[in-house]
């Protein structure tokens, strides 16, 4: 009898207390924003801050895949630069000096006989003996330059090569140059993409470090009713530690979360490549339950991107070199057919008979035609070789068409899941604040334990972290999706 009226008069003088804490817990929450306002704010766009498409553009500009594929592309210029000037006539020179050695010429008179002239004025038979004379020797003495010097400038026409090898070689250059083109604008649209996505999963660890601050903040509420039971004796001491445990590991996870949130910080900042002192901040916001509706057909838009993406261009423009570069080597079975020019300076000039020490031009032009059949064999086989090639890269091709057919479908599955995550993630969120609410109304009334309330505060921050991840999953879900379409253009210009 005594332990009842003891028990019964603590709680009527304990009474005013637990009221009183009943009435700051309630005026705390009226002075504190709501959960969804409080989310909000965290995550509100900022003036001038980064938005997914300018990270986007900033991280295809900086690739340093991207860099790769640009001194490819120049490469692939300077072989079309190359191919052009094989074009013009090949104009070449030569400059050059002898030095001869010297002898003694061989001469008519060394054989023992002489000479003689006649000095009669008409022609025929010789009537008077006494008119011939003996020729003296240097009349058949011919000079001999023992120092040769020679300017010589050619000029060669190749005619048939215009037709069967330069302009296939030139074809073949430019469309290699085409091809390294759409590579660089796929590694500027693969990066771009990349960045897109790692702004949305930074969104993503902000987002997850205010779930957590929550989730702390409902654990240090749940902890401060439960001490206030305790006190009234409507909760053990257990009920208390496990309510300090509850904060603890909140408070834990609330410091992995800041980790994840640097973690994703720094990824960004690689992305656009800007240093750690550079300041970001977010010019979006992800309050937007509802994303625009993704336009057209599946059908349709499998052919958008079969028809549109860098990767088939590329192959395309590959495929087009290759052939081009077949018939480059084929013509080599066929004969050529050339045209030529030559102009001589020289001192002697070896076409002057008989020699002087003077300079002296003269120039020639003729046309050549050179074939050898052992060329055919070899030709044919490396023109089939490269008709192989071509042959392979349309296989590729098709084979590119099948998976981005297949990836197409996967991202657009994957936005209409993401869209329908984002309202059943709505409705479960609320239904989860409507249990902690009434848990929370029970616990306090002694009706229902920590356990329970404890469960139903899990379930919210599941439900919270779901929803966060649902918007944040409809975001780059549409950046996978521009990116298997091939709608890059929004990001990445063609170089």
């Amino acid at each position: 009898m005594r332990t009842t009226f003891l028990t019964a008069l603590s709680a009527v003088l304990l009474l005013p207390i637990g009221a009183f804490a009943q009435e700051r817990a309630q005026a705390a929450a009226a002075a504190t924003p709501s959960e969804e306002e409080a989310f909000n704010e965290a995550l509100k766009a900022e003036p001038g801050g980064l938005t997914a498409t300018a990270v986007g553009k900033r991280a295809g500009e900086t690739s340093y895949q991207a860099k790769a594929s640009e001194e490819a592309l120049r490469g692939a210029a300077a072989r079309v630069d190359a191919a052009f000037y094989a074009f013009l006539p090949r104009l070449s020179g030569v400059a050059s000096y002898t030095r001869l050695s010297e002898f003694t010429p061989p001469s008519v008179f060394n054989t023992g006989g002489s000479l003689v002239g006649s000095t009669q004025n008409n022609a025929g038979p010789i009537a008077d003996p006494n008119s011939l004379v003996a020729l003296p020797s240097s009349l058949f003495a011919f000079p001999l330059v023992f120092d040769n010097w020679m300017l010589q400038a050619t000029l060669v026409v190749p005619i048939t090569d215009y037709f069967l090898r330069i302009n296939e070689n030139y074809t073949a250059a430019t469309r290699a140059r085409d091809a390294a083109r759409y590579d660089v604008a796929t590694a500027r649209a693969g990066s771009a993409s990349d960045g897109e996505v790692a702004f949305y999963n930074w969104l993503r660890a902000r987002g997850a470090l205010v779930v957590a601050q929550l989730a702390l903040q409902d654990q240090k509420t749940h902890l401060t009713d439960t001490k206030n039971l305790f006190t009234v004796g409507n909760a053990s001491q257990v009920d208390v530690l496990r309510g300090e445990t509850a904060v603890s590991s909140a408070e834990l996870a609330v410091v992995q979360t800041q980790n994840l949130l640097e973690l994703t910080a720094k990824q960004l900042r690689v992305a656009m490549h800007v240093e750690d002192s550079v300041a970001i901040a977010s010019g979006e916001t992800i309050d937007a339950r509802v994303l625009p509706p993704v336009q057209g057909n599946l059908a349709a838009l499998i052919g958008e991107a079969q028809s549109s993406r860098f990767e088939v261009h590329s192959l395309d423009a590959n495929i087009e070199a290759v052939k081009a570069q077949s018939r480059f080597m084929k013509a080599a079975a066929y004969p050529q057919i050339s045209a030529f020019g030559d102009a001589i300076y020289a001192n002697p000039n070896p076409r002057v008979f008989p020699q002087s020490n003077t300079w002296f031009p003269t120039w020639d032009v003729g046309a050549r035609m050179t074939w050898s059949p052992n060329d055919i064999p070899t030709s044919l086989a490396n023109s089939a070789d490269f008709a192989s090639r071509a042959a392979g890269l349309e296989a590729q091709k098709q084979a590119m068409r099948d998976g981005i057919a297949i990836e197409v479908t996967q991202a657009y599955q994957v936005v209409q899941a993401a869209d329908f995550a984002v309202q059943s993630t709505e409705k479960q969120l609320t239904s989860a604040r409507e249990a902690v609410r009434v848990a929370r109304e029970l616990f306090k009334a002694g009706r229902v334990t920590s356990t329970t309330l404890t469960d139903a505060e899990t379930e919210l921050t599941r439900a919270r972290l779901a929803m966060l991840n649902a918007r944040i999953d409809a975001r780059t879900a549409r950046v996978r999706l521009d990116h298997a379409l091939g709608r890059d253009t929004r990001l990445v210009a063609l170089p």
